[in-house]
């Protein structure tokens, strides 16, 4: 079968055919219509994790997918073939993952029924933008009153935690340029400060004076997590999705530092997919790409500036 794959650590992306994979017990064989695209998929090609996560090679990249079940294994229960599916497929130590043809999940993985309302590439944008987000907003505290800073709110997460944050009844400022203005709006924000053209931090003082209450943070580094630090009042919270928060800094700030690390599941995308279908959660597509066109994209995506989220039509 195709798949976008690296022979290494470090490699650049690219097609090969390699082997379908067969279920094995307990196991779902999914045909794979979409594929979504997350940085975490070039990092981890890259070695970025070192030896943190177990991996085989080739390595096909990639974990967010939608498409139909093709075939199980013995003993599941939960899926049949035919069933449309979408979750996150990673599959690292077999060298498996989702910029592919066919991949594999345990039926318990973090796989669930596709949104009723969603075509297969709406559907492969979902899995991890959206579990990270959900539970992002879930461990930062987000609730009805508080007032929210989301930094990095035009990429994937963060276009869903402003979602999830509007949807607490918080207050929420989102970053965004004047391309994304009315969008961010759109999603529940009720401010919009463009990184551009102003110091967030001064500008978020400026009209809240007191501090905000949470800063989710999905694309700067320590020191620039440091600076938007000051905008949040004491009791506050930081949260970095990325590693950034400075946890014993903060706490001598009275301010309570999250490194966030995800916890994906195949019922929390049931309960998304829920979220979706009732019409509270949305998803904006950037663009969608043939899987051809995926290293030129990966070398695009480094350069950052992300709109939501692309998909790769497999």
């Amino acid at each position: 079968m195709r798949a976008i794959a690296v022979s290494e650590f470090g490699a650049t992306p690219s097609i090969m055919d390699v082997g379908w994979p067969e279920p094995g017990p307990g196991e779902v064989l999914i045909k794979l219509v979409a594929a979504g695209m997350n940085p975490f998929d070039w990092k981890f090609a890259a070695g970025d994790f070192g030896d943190m996560i177990p991996a085989g090679f080739p390595l096909i990249l990639g974990q967010d997918g939608a498409g139909v079940v093709e075939s199980v294994g013995d003993g599941v229960e939960r899926f049949r073939p035919g069933d449309q599916v979408y979750g996150s497929f990673f599959g690292a130590a077999r060298g498996l993952g989702s910029y592919c043809e066919f991949t594999l999940s345990p039926q318990d993985g973090q796989i669930a029924m596709m949104p009723q309302k969603l075509v297969y590439s709406q559907a492969a944008a979902v899995p991890m933008a959206s579990m990270t987000a959900f539970n992002l907003v879930d461990e930062a505290g987000v609730d009805e009153g508080k007032t929210v800073l989301v930094v990095g709110a035009t990429g994937g997460v963060g276009q869903q935690a402003v979602q999830f944050a509007a949807l607490k009844g918080a207050h929420v400022i989102a970053t965004a340029g004047p391309d994304m203005a009315d969008r961010m709006g759109e999603f529940g924000a009720d401010e919009t400060l463009d990184y551009h053209e102003v110091d967030v931090a001064d500008a978020v003082l400026e009209e809240h004076p007191d501090g905000v209450d949470v800063l989710l943070d999905m694309v700067n580094d320590k020191r620039k997590v440091d600076l938007l630090s000051e905008s949040v009042k004491k009791g506050g919270v930081v949260a970095s999705t990325i590693g950034a928060a400075d946890v014993e800094g903060l706490k001598k700030r009275g301010i309570k530092g999250i490194n966030f690390q995800n916890r994906a599941s195949g019922e929390l995308l049931t309960t998304i997919s829920e979220m979706i279908d009732t019409g509270r959660l949305t998803v904006h597509l950037t663009r969608e790409v043939d899987l051809t066109d995926v290293p030129d994209v990966i070398a695009d995506a480094k350069r950052g500036g992300a709109r939501g989220k692309t998909v790769i039509r497999v």
